[in-house]
């Protein structure tokens, strides 16, 4: 199966390496618990060291049921036609074994679900890294989207599918789920398939797929990154609460500030966070046809980090004229009048420091 849908999307990308069982299991020293990166439903990925001494993350999917077998094969499908800097690259799979494994490029920094919800402050992102972030990982979407071969939509965008690498650049990941459309479609209608807090009602409601429901889950990841808090989180009054519904109807009653995450909030940055706050509420909205593009979306966020930079370079440059003017030194002429000089001898001199050294004497009566 895997042969023939390679074989039928040839010349997109290069087909990726087929690992031996032997060597993953080398790499990951026999599955070791040591090398367990996370786990999920899908099963669990582990962190692997190649002969060469390349780093890589390998998922080893929990069972193999044909609906896993097909995701699999729907992921190398997927990837092995996609070329962007923020998707995570698949480096291989091996065919060996009874339970598919996946091999990727190793990404160092964790989840970005992690980064948001864990509270340790050395984990807190600024309110920058966040627009980058976020930045990026719209990048992703609108490619995918716009830009590859034959458009794809990811079907389960979340906090916990997108990686940060060493330097926090946002990868979008795992694409079991996702799927291909023809240029000629606007939708697909397909079962039910994602993640609760983050799913597209009207596509719950219809079963109909289509590039809006990515964008509805990005707001839902845009939510997450302004306040801080997860896609179900518990109020004041203890009862559960589901971030998207009430991220709009406090943004409808002007109450932003009372949902925001506190680490994020300086008076240079209030205006910022509005904007993505109201870009928010467009990708959420009830019905796709109202939501953005993934292009308007990533267009309007790298507008907003680009106003941002010029507004730092501007402050800097004005910091940098105001500390120069302040510490320029002032020019002074002083006068050498003492006695036994010609009056055409004068010693002009800069400074405070000389005025003090050469006083003035007083003038003589001119006669």
């Amino acid at each position: 199966m895997l042969q023939q849908k390679l074989l039928s999307h040839r010349g997109s990308v290069e087909t990726d390496k087929i690992f031996s069982s032997k060597e993953l299991e080398n790499a990951t020293n026999n599955y070791d618990k040591s090398r367990v990166l996370g786990q999920g439903g899908y099963g669990t990925v582990y962190k692997g060291v190649l002969p060469d001494n390349k780093v890589v993350a390998i998922k080893k999917s929990k069972i193999s049921d044909q609906r896993q077998i097909e995701q699999f094969i729907n992921e190398v499908v997927v990837l092995t036609q996609i070329n962007h800097r923020n998707v995570v690259k698949l480096l291989g799979c091996c065919l060996e074994t009874e339970v598919p494994l996946l091999v990727y490029e190793f990404i160092a920094n964790g989840t970005l679900f992690y980064h948001i919800h864990d509270k340790s402050p050395s984990s807190s992102l600024t309110w920058e890294n966040r627009l980058k972030i976020a930045g990026e990982t719209a990048g992703a979407l609108a490619y995918l989207h716009s830009e590859a071969s034959m458009p794809i939509i990811h079907r389960d965008v979340k906090t916990a599918n997108i990686l940060l690498d060493d330097k926090l650049i946002a990868k979008v990941a795992d694409f079991g789920a996702s799927r291909q459309i023809s240029l000629d479609q606007t939708k697909v209608t397909t079962l039910v398939q994602g993640t609760f807090g983050y799913l597209d009602p009207e596509y719950f409601h219809t079963g109909q797929l289509t590039e809006k429901s990515d964008v509805y889950s990005f707001g839902v990841v845009l939510a997450e990154l302004l306040t801080g808090r997860k896609v179900i989180f518990s109020d004041e009054t203890g009862s559960d609460r589901n971030l998207s519904m009430s991220f709009v109807s406090t943004v409808k009653e002007d109450r932003l500030l009372q949902i925001l995450d506190d680490h994020i909030i300086n008076e240079d940055n209030i205006e910022d966070l509005r904007e993505v706050a109201i870009l928010v509420k467009r990708c959420l909205s009830v019905r796709g046809e109202d939501r953005p593009s993934m292009k308007e979306v990533a267009m309007e966020l790298e507008g907003l980090r680009i106003m941002k930079k010029r507004r730092r370079e501007k402050a800097d440059l004005y910091a940098e004229e105001t500390e120069y003017l302040l510490t320029e030194p002032k020019h002074y002429f002083s006068i050498d009048v003492g006695t036994g000089t010609d009056c055409s001898s004068t010693d002009t001199t800069t400074g405070y420091d000389s005025i003090r050294n050469h006083p003035l004497q007083p003038p003589d009566d001119g006669r």
